[in-house]
């Protein structure tokens, strides 16, 4: 019997030789066409002192057409929402509309489905009052904090994620904030609370809308949260990515939250070690197929991709840094000439040119005029070869803005399988480049629809059987920095024109492998076979 060496080799050659490539050799370099001017897209992040973190976008479908919809936090400019009326595989088209979510101070915007009508909602975090919307249909949204009981509280909030605990009615969402607006004159060590808030119980039963806040402390001024499940127990944690630059003796973090418990913070004893980062955003994405996520973590030059040192289902959270042997520290810019460090800030994991394996992009700017770190800092496109490393595309792809980037959302957003590119700015306008790489893989593109309360199976994974491997994706909500997106999940292909796929849910119950077309849209639910969509 062959070695596990010699088979992991072998399917490495495999997958290389299935892959879309250069005709030198290496991963197929996508290509990017910026249609900001044409788009109709014109969001500025604006704002000084309060607004130099944040700047999220948020993608999701709010008119119900499949096709993803965009809303942007303004900073001191009001949030404006732009829906999408682009025609399948064609030019990227917005109109900016009227649809209730026109607050200031906001910061950051995520997507979720919390009151399970099959209408996404909007959480608008903001300097002052946190706000959830309830989505009306038809891009429209009211506030909805009175009505489920939600406590927005008057804080700098900076990072979201939410998830579905098991026997709940409604979601259990993680709100992140960072300096205490009260002392804004000395904000080193003055870090505010985070709180969870968890859906309300009345009677010992489960009833509509959120319990008071539980605090999270110690807290140490968040920039990015993401439920995630780390160790494929069933139960995800709460990792929290953390600025060491106001924090007085934190790190990162990861809280252990069980259904009918008080959150915990895993220990050093645990084998948790102490990480200290300018941590501003997180991605997490299983790259190397062993079922369970590695995650990458920006930050100031010092950016970290963390993998399981033990990865099975009983490990301790044991990570160590393989960023340096991946190729993915991205810690200077890589043209232009400028050698100081860079400045990371939000990340994601997507196939951009649909070979089978995920690349990594990362928005980059100045936090405003910080004279030791680089003025002039491009986006990064990192493209992950069969071997696992990755090598840098941007400048070639078309994506090397130097604007002082801040969120962003690779997300197909004219339906064509490949998955296109925004990114918010501060200070400056915001981007949009249309995907139109020619000889990418096949793709295929599927939305989940569960059971409420959990519509669209936040917590579920979808695994997709190529001719050599498989490949998965965790379903979650949060992450990135200050913006998120639902709907769509998308997997590139490569040569598999005829993909195996299943899910397992939420709950632990697996699905069956189904055989689907590529190059195809597909709704899943609990019962009965995968559902082609059409645009």
């Amino acid at each position: 019997m062959p070695s596990l060496v010699v088979r992991f080799a072998a399917c490495l050659i495999a997958a290389a030789a299935a892959a879309p490539a250069e005709a030198g050799g290496g991963p197929l370099v996508p290509r990017f066409v910026d249609e900001t001017e044409a788009s109709g897209i014109r969001s500025v992040y604006a704002g000084d002192w309060e607004y130099m973190v944040g700047g999220g976008v948020a993608a999701f479908d709010c008119s119900g057409d499949g096709f993803p919809d965009l809303v942007f936090a303004g900073g001191t400019a009001p949030a404006r929402l732009y829906r999408n009326g682009s025609e399948r595989g064609g030019p990227l088209r917005f109109q900016a509309v009227e649809s209730g979510v026109e607050l200031d101070r906001v910061t950051g915007v995520y997507p979720v489905d919390i009151d399970a009508d099959d209408i996404d909602d909007i959480v608008l975090l903001r300097i002052g009052e946190t706000v959830v919307m309830r989505g009306l249909g038809g891009c429209r949204f009211e506030r909805a904090n009175e009505a489920w009981t939600f406590e927005g509280g008057d804080a700098w909030t900076s990072a979201f994620s939410a998830t579905f605990e098991a026997g709940s009615a409604w979601p259990t969402l993680a709100i992140g904030t960072y300096i205490d607006l009260d002392k804004g004159a000395m904000p080193w060590g003055n870090c505010a609370e985070n709180r969870l808030h968890r859906p309300r119980v009345e009677g010992g039963r489960p009833a509509r809308g959120f319990g008071p806040p539980v605090p999270l402390a110690p807290s140490h001024c968040a920039l990015s949260m993401l439920f995630t499940d780390w160790n494929r127990s069933g139960i995800p944690s709460l990792r929290v990515s953390n600025d060491r630059e106001y924090y007085k003796g934190g790190q990162e973090q990861l809280w252990r939250v069980e259904p009918g418990k008080p959150p915990a913070l895993y220990t050093e004893a645990e084998g948790w070690k102490s990480l200290r980062i300018w941590g501003m955003g997180i991605a997490g994405a299983d790259l190397d197929g062993d079922g369970f996520p590695e995650y990458f973590l920006t930050s100031m030059a010092d950016n970290k991709l963390q993998t399981l040192a033990d990865p099975k289902p009983s490990a301790a959270p044991v990570y160590k840094d393989v960023a340096f042997a991946r190729g993915v520290t991205a810690h200077r810019p890589y043209v232009g000439g400028d050698i100081r460090p860079s400045t990371a800030w939000h990340a994601d994991f997507q196939d951009v040119n649909n070979d089978g394996f995920a690349d990594l992009f990362v928005a980059k700017g100045n936090v405003a005029e910080m004279p030791d770190f680089a003025a002039e800092d491009p986006n990064n496109l990192l493209l992950q070869a069969p071997d696992g490393t990755f090598v840098e595309a941007g400048d070639r792809a078309g994506v090397a803005s130097t604007r002082i980037g801040r969120g962003g959302a690779l997300v197909d957003l004219n339906l064509d399988g490949l998955v296109d590119l925004v990114v918010a700015n501060r200070w400056k306008d915001a981007e949009i480049w249309r995907n139109t790489t020619a000889g990418a893989g096949h793709w295929l593109q599927i939305r989940l629809a569960d059971d409420p309360p959990n519509r669209d199976a936040i917590g579920a994974w979808i695994e997709v059987r190529l001719a050599d491997r498989i490949i998965r994706r965790e379903v979650t909500i949060g992450g990135g920095h200050a913006g998120g997106q639902l709907g769509w999940w998308h997997f590139g292909l490569g040569a598999t024109a005829t993909p195996q796929v299943r899910v397992l849910w939420p709950d632990g119950r697996e699905g069956p492998w189904q055989a689907v077309a590529g190059d195809s849209f597909q709704v899943i639910g609990r019962d009965g076979p995968p559902r082609p969509w059409t645009p």
